[in-house]
């Protein structure tokens, strides 16, 4: 995975609060946190997915859709809104461990790698969501997701692992880039005994 393509990701944190808050307002309970869960999980999981390549498939932005809408309408019905540093942490908690159990299964991971990738998601969101309580003016207006100032935090941290996870991009092979030798004798009187 090239973590250059991964850095764009942040924009779509942002982005994607505001096209939620544009179309549902203020998170104020469980529906309208799955309503703008489900906007803001559809441009992220989008833009992690153009990010991502041939990585995974069409299921990534569909489960982080889902996920997000999930963990948004979960934290508010058991934190309310998040409208004080608390609740925004614990949303940003549970949120991330949702939709980072639900990209673990997209991407196949054994039970331990999944389970990493989950905590990081939240463990990352529930920090962005803290720097994003110090820095926003406007905490109380119940945002379904962090800030950029949060966002960066959240994919620096989510793309450092995803690229251990997921392991380097892969270089080309010696055989690609050169033509293809010859068999010699001794190699073709192997495969025709």
């Amino acid at each position: 995975m090239s973590f250059l393509r991964w850095i764009p990701t942040f924009l779509a944190f942002p982005l994607g609060g505001l096209l939620a808050m544009l179309a549902v307002g203020s998170v104020t309970d469980s529906m309208t946190a799955l309503a703008a869960g489900v906007i803001a999980g559809a441009i992220l999981g989008g833009a992690q997915w153009l990010a991502l390549g041939r990585t995974v498939d069409w299921r990534w932005p569909v489960a982080t859709t889902v996920a997000f809408g999930a963990g948004s309408a979960l934290s508010a019905a058991l934190f309310g809104p998040p409208v004080a540093p608390v609740a925004a942490a614990l949303t940003g908690l549970v949120t991330g461990l949702l939709v980072g159990a639900a990209q673990a299964v997209v991407l196949g991971a054994r039970l331990r790698v999944g389970m990493l990738w989950a905590a990081v998601v939240a463990l990352s969101w529930a920090a962005a969501w803290v720097i994003t309580s110090f820095v926003i003016v406007d905490l109380d207006r119940g945002h379904v997701v962090f800030g950029s100032s949060g966002a960066v935090v959240a994919m620096v941290l989510t793309g450092l692992v995803l690229r251990w996870i997921l392991g380097p991009r892969p270089k080309r092979r010696e055989s690609q880039s050169r033509p293809a030798q010859q068999a010699s004798p001794a190699d073709l009187a192997t495969t025709e005994a």
